[in-house]
């Protein structure tokens, strides 16, 4: 079974933020399998589909990003989920609007979700989908960009690389993060 984890912050008033993209990736994986989300035995909110024959989980964790790693070893532990079928799905500012990357592990590369994750697991050999959020953006505040809205223009691409994100995920659940990372991350270099 696999676990797909998109990061991003609970309430009403982080919704469309550019920090919860990994939250709207797991909503449109949800609504192409229609199935909703469900508080889980943790302080997350999940639901089960199948893909292909492949089993796999849907998560948010409902901490804040910056504790995301207790509600991902809460769920691996419940579900016996092993590290190498865990895609964690977050919000990259480094990375320009419209594009993704998939990484087999890594570092938090100074997103607070990941590295918090990485600190409770105590190792980085997980695998991600980082979902670029853009580069242009005032280096003197990047809380305030991270958890800024989405302007009209930047909503109309994200649009696009969501379902995107969501294709790439279920690639990963298929045929593993190596093949994904081959198809996705030349389409979006």
């Amino acid at each position: 079974m696999k676990l797909l984890v998109g990061l991003g912050n609970p309430e009403k008033r982080h919704e469309n933020t550019r920090h919860n993209i990994g939250f709207e990736v797991i909503d449109e994986l949800a609504l192409k399998f229609q199935t909703g989300l469900t508080s889980g035995k943790g302080n997350f909110h999940y639901a089960k589909a199948s893909h292909r024959g492949e089993s796999f989980i849907l998560l948010k964790p409902m901490t804040y990003m910056n504790l995301s790693g207790h509600a991902v070893v809460a769920a691996m532990n419940f579900y016996k989920i092993d590290i190498a079928d865990i895609l964690v799905i977050c919000d990259d500012l480094n990375i320009p609007l419209g594009s993704i990357r998939l990484r087999a592990k890594g570092s938090g590369g100074g997103q607070n979700g990941l590295k918090h994750i990485i600190q409770c697991l105590g190792r980085e050999d997980f695998a991600r989908l980082r979902v670029g959020i853009g580069r242009d953006h005032p280096t003197a505040s990047y809380s305030s960009f991270v958890l800024g809205k989405f302007s009209e223009e930047e909503r109309k691409i994200t649009d696009q690389v969501i379902p995107g994100s969501a294709e790439a995920a279920l690639d990963f659940i298929e045929n593993g993060i190596e093949h994904a990372m081959n198809c996705f991350n030349r389409k979006n270099s």
